[in-house]
């Protein structure tokens, strides 16, 4: 979350088939190849969805607009049919974002839910990550407010029922001002219960506190008031906290600034102000440790109570179902309680998808190996670079560095090009079509063995260009009640088939529903990778700097993978293998016939000799090949 103001390759991946495919076992039984292969890992594919705007088929989208006018979605809108669709777009998890109880501004007072303030919520629909109830829901989602919580237990095995598994969203590092939680279960109490407000930190207080002092809201600025100035009983400009705590972003001042998280506040996880840790740190080369080994270790230690609280969130939700978790901004929480709440929700299901935002690749490390996380975002490498690429500034020369200094952690670095915090491939300010993301979404969704994330109506090319009050056009916001154009055509008045959609549209989804398809069935994307691109670009004439190209193999699939990423030019150059690359395939010489996996309309030859092999490859803009090397 940037709050909007502002992988140990495949470790453990092991081909079990013995010798060959005629292997025996004691009773001299053939073995069964095809379930070995069913249990083979496979890639992983996220949709993100905004879970408000799903099933939204309002269309007004007025500035600032209400519930009333502005509709919202709600969690009966995934129904069966639209949770087979997209599952069958190639998705395995689906991430529901904003599931947890946050800040909104709709009055639900008569189910005994406190009305929000406005001069601490972004937005009208609030932000979701201000949560206000982490052991209820949003009660905008749910068609009877007083059975909210039942109606997403009932997503959640519809989910299961379509084969996919699902993550929510956990938000440690900082909660709403106002968090009171209407259903803790049995022994369990509110963030800051407990707390001694008399001072500024004590190891077990939830929050930081500045004594005397009592908060002041922040100075509005560039024309901003809450509600666009729309008049309400709470919009006064205050806001009751005495003492004041400390902001969610870290600032200590009583009156944070406008562009501070001044709708959350920091949570304390047994961290002085002067930067003292006040918990036990982990042992020497519990790095290299798994994650039954990290609960150990944690078993007979005085943790924080900021700890417990939120390993008691993560367990209730992963007893109700839920699959894991997308953790935010996790690099602001002390990586040693990482260690011990993915440890404790690991030892309940060794299965959890744990995902979490970091952005400081110096961490990545400490996070996955002691922190025990499963995939971090890689946004500030291959994120940036693709996109910089996608703009027509970049070299894709900037691309294969990226793996080569990610390699040893690869498998655990996921890959996307939308997500809810950044622009729309086709909005003006990113690439102004969705058809230049195309090249990027084969090159992020095939590089490597990690998973890849999409985000709702990115298969529809949506360009986020409404401007609904808070949220900045560009971006579909989070903030507001609204609608998503796009996916409202193929939302098709609940019929979920793409029946108003625009023949772009279909067509764009139809090479999300390729590609992603091909990915999660792939061996060869679970096996070994080689650059060839830069062996081109010293050795292939007119291959060139807007081209990228590389090898994915593993025992019983070999792939050459191309990318034209120029929007107006068409390649045709004679592509190299490196010899060595050639033994390591086992080619022999003579013809190997290339065939593209994507449309089933591309084909070439692959010709080997004692001293070199190489494919005439001409490849139009935009455009990519997964070429199967037929042995």
């Amino acid at each position: 979350m940037k709050h909007q103001n502002f992988v140990i390759l495949a470790l453990g991946f092991v081909l079990v088939f013995g010798c060959n495919n005629e292997s025996k076992n004691n009773d001299n039984s053939t073995v069964n190849i095809e379930s070995i292969k069913k249990n083979m890992k496979k890639k992983e594919v996220v949709y993100q969805v905004f879970t408000r705007l799903f099933g939204n088929t309002n269309t007004t989208n007025k500035p600032w607009g209400t519930i009333e006018e502005n509709g919202v979605g709600k969690f009966n809108d995934f129904t069966d049919k639209a949770l087979n669709e997209i599952k069958d777009l190639g998705v395995t998890y689906i991430w529901y974002t904003g599931v947890p109880h946050h800040d909104v501004i709709t009055d639900y007072t008569e189910y005994g839910i406190s009305n929000d303030d406005p001069d601490v919520v972004k937005g009208r629909a609030g932000s979701p990550y201000a949560v206000k109830d982490y052991y209820n829901v949003n009660p905008d989602m749910a068609e009877n407010v007083e059975n909210r919580l039942e109606e997403f237990e009932a997503l959640i095995e519809r989910t299961h029922k379509a084969g996919l598994k699902l993550i929510i969203d956990i938000v440690p590092n900082h909660v709403a001002r106002n968090y009171q939680s209407l259903t803790n279960p049995e022994g369990t109490t509110d963030f800051g219960a407990e707390d001694d407000t008399s001072v500024t930190y004590k190891v077990n207080n939830n929050f930081y506190y500045n004594p005397g002092e009592a908060f002041e809201v922040p100075d509005w600025q560039n024309g901003y008031l809450p509600l666009g100035g729309e008049k309400h009983p709470l919009a006064d400009g205050k806001f009751d906290e005495n003492p004041a705590k400390w902001t969610g972003n870290g600032s200590r001042a009583s009156k944070p600034n406008v562009n501070d998280w001044y709708e959350t506040i920091k949570v304390n996880y047994g961290i002085s102000p002067d930067g003292k840790k006040d918990f036990d740190e982990l042992p020497e080369g519990y790095e290299n440790e798994d994650y039954e080994a990290h609960y150990n270790y944690w078993k007979d230690k005085t943790v924080p109570n900021s700890w417990i609280k939120f390993k008691d969130i993560a367990l209730y939700w992963i007893e109700k179902g839920v699959d894991g978790f997308r953790f935010d901004m996790a690099e602001m929480v002390p990586v040693e309680f990482w260690s011990y709440m993915n440890s404790n929700i690991k030892i309940k299901n060794p299965e959890a998808f744990l995902l979490a935002e970091v952005y400081q690749p110096h961490l990545y490390r400490d996070y996955i190996k002691k922190g025990k996380m499963d995939y971090l975002y890689d946004k500030v490498q291959l994120y940036d670079t693709l996109k910089h690429v996608m703009q027509g500034h970049g070299k894709t020369d900037n691309i294969p560095p990226i793996f080569d200094e990610l390699s040893d952690i690869e498998h655990h670095m996921l890959h996307f090009l939308e997500n809810h915090d950044e622009q729309r491939i086709a909005s003006p300010d990113f690439a102004g079509d969705a058809n230049r993301g195309k090249p990027a979404m084969v090159v992020s969704a095939t590089s490597t063995t990690s998973p890849t994330m999409i985000y709702f109506a990115q298969e529809f090319g949506e360009s986020g260009a409404e401007d609904l009050g808070f949220g900045d056009p560009t971006r579909t916001s989070i903030f507001d009640y609204g609608s998503v154009p796009s996916l409202v055509r193929w939302v098709n008045n609940k019929a979920f088939d793409g029946g108003q959609s625009k023949v772009e549209e279909l067509e764009l989804r139809d090479f999300y529903k390729r590609l992603l398809n091909f990915t999660i069935n792939s061996s060869a994307l679970m096996g070994n990778y080689q650059d060839i691109h830069l062996y081109n670009q010293q050795n292939t004439e007119w291959y060139n700097d807007k081209v990228l190209s590389f090898v994915r193999w593993s025992e019983d699939e070999q792939l050459i993978v191309i990318s034209n990423f120029n929007a107006y030019n068409t390649y045709g150059f004679e592509l190299q293998l490196p010899e060595d690359l050639v033994k390591k395939l086992g080619l022999q010489n003579g013809n190997f016939e290339l065939e593209d996996q994507l449309y089933n309309q591309y084909s070439s030859t692959l010709k080997v000799d004692e001293v070199r092999a190489q494919a005439r490859i001409d490849i139009g803009p935009l455009q990519s090949f997964i070429l199967k090397i037929n042995q």
